[in-house]
């Protein structure tokens, strides 16, 4: 079955880091764009950061200097590193993939992230 697994979700306090961790099966990364998208309550989903198969970056304003997105195409995971945490990164983290040869999309779990002040 192809599916991600998130990973890396918890409490951190502002200042703090942590590190979000997307496991894809049936080496689905390997073949994709990835990234990751957060929701917060009431507000929309919106892309935090991607990365291409070629490894071109891309990050939300918000987040530009404190979160890093990797990945690693022969262990099949996609990485965030966030730094300096706000409270108002506060949300569920999705990573997705985009499997552009077969025009599908998928979705991890989600993973809470909350950042106390």
């Amino acid at each position: 079955q192809v599916h991600l697994v998130e990973s890396g979700g918890g409490l951190v306090q502002a200042g703090g880091s942590l590190r979000l961790s997307c496991l894809g099966f049936g080496s689905i990364l390997r073949f994709a764009a990835v990234g990751w998208y957060r929701q917060a309550p009431g507000k929309q989903r919106e892309l935090v950061a991607s990365i291409t198969r070629g490894g071109t970056t891309n990050y939300a304003d918000s987040v530009k200097g404190r979160f890093t997105i990797s990945r690693d195409n022969a262990e099949n995971t996609v990485d965030l590193q966030m730094n300096s945490l706000k409270p108002e990164d506060t949300a569920v983290y999705y990573c997705y993939a985009d499997v552009i040869s077969s025009y599908s999309r998928y979705w991890g779990q989600g993973t809470q992230v909350t950042v106390s002040s």
